[in-house]
């Protein structure tokens, strides 16, 4: 076991996450820099030859009163069922808990919640396991997404796949004459004017122009794009995809209450899955929906239209943990939801 901690093992690492099936993109270094407000540091997992078998890109952060947590987002990257790989990768963990005094590590990582092997592997290595979260706001990553699976597939097959009125809003949105552009980086003011109004009418929290910015001075072009749905020249939807390794993930979306019936969104994700296609991807990631699949709740309008693209339903494990400091660990959980619960409720208010 070892730590990335020159250009020569960051270029190492870099190579091996690209290549490796289980590659996610916020386990690279580029999305530690987005993440600025956090140390990054990674551990390798080495075979008996110094070969690379296991990574896990690892976020710190001081939290005030607490002290030190650690958190690795889709991590680890290897064989999840190799005993050898993930002892490494949970002794590297130890040492910066040492480190850092560090009161716990958590992990989310794209494990199916149904891998009864990596649960008891995980469990005899010291870790325990969350996974009773329903809700976006019950975690950090999606516990609950759809995966559209394009290994070898073609346009044509991938696109048969879609429910009938998906195809049919397809080709609406192209005959109503709307466009799909790709944009720069200045676009992105456009992108979010028109995200701040999908964030008002969904009730979803905004992030800054600031940080999509950085995500685009880290990750663009190659990484990240932006792509803008026109109509009569002027923008009225717009997405972003990120491409990394073996998948493309659909991380953010935006759509403006106005032409919403000209099916802009349809349009949007299929040029974003032709990409996929194009770069000869695995997955297609269509991300979070709500793990409350009832037509009552207020997210199953999301769930629907990720469905109908032909994607299946998807569940993680949820948190994956290990508490270096029980107690204090237990305590901050509490103060966590607690700072969730009363910010649910400021929301409320200021409606």
């Amino acid at each position: 076991m070892r730590f990335v901690t020159d250009e020569e093992s960051k270029k190492e690492y870099k190579k091996f996450l690209e290549g490796h099936e289980r590659c996610n993109f916020q386990q690279s270094l580029e999305w530690a820099k987005v993440k600025d407000n956090w140390k990054n540091e990674v551990i390798l997992a080495e075979d008996d030859n110094g070969k690379i078998i296991g990574s896990m890109s690892v976020l710190i952060r001081k939290i005030p009163i607490f002290g030190n947590i650690m958190y690795s987002s889709r991590g680890p990257v290897c064989d999840v069922h190799d005993l050898n790989a993930m002892k490494q990768l949970t002794e590297g963990a130890k040492e910066l808990a040492k480190k850092y005094k560090a009161i716990v590590l958590r992990i989310e990582p794209d494990i199916e919640s149904s891998d009864k092997q990596f649960r008891e592997l995980a469990i005899n290595l010291g870790y325990k396991i969350k996974d009773d979260a329903k809700d976006f706001k019950d975690e950090i990553q999606p516990r609950y997404v759809f995966r559209l699976d394009i290994k070898g597939k073609t346009e044509e097959e991938v696109m048969a796949g879609f429910h009938q009125k998906w195809r049919y809003n397809i080709r609406l949105a192209g005959k109503k004459g709307v466009e799909v552009k790709e944009g720069t980086r200045e676009d992105l003011k456009d992108f979010h004017r028109i995200m701040v109004e999908t964030g008002r009418r969904d009730d979803f929290i905004i992030r800054p122009l600031e940080y999509f910015e950085k995500m685009y001075d880290n990750l663009g072009p190659d990484h990240m794009k932006v792509l803008m749905a026109y109509y009569e020249g002027k923008p009225i939807s717009g997405v972003i995809p990120i491409f990394y390794g073996n998948k493309t993930w659909y991380l953010y979306g935006a759509s403006s209450n106005q032409h919403r019936n000209l099916m802009p969104n349809y349009l949007l994700q299929w040029e974003m899955i032709k990409m996929a296609i194009a770069r000869k991807d695995d997955i297609y990631d269509f991300r979070g929906v709500s793990g409350v699949v009832d037509e009552s709740h207020p997210q199953y309008g999301l769930y629907r239209f990720k469905k109908g693209f032909g994607a299946t339903f998807t569940e993680f494990i949820g948190e994956v943990y290990m508490p270096y400091k029980p107690i204090t660990y237990k305590m901050y959980r509490f103060s966590e939801k607690a700072f969730r619960t009363m910010r649910e409720l400021k929301r409320k208010i200021k409606k």
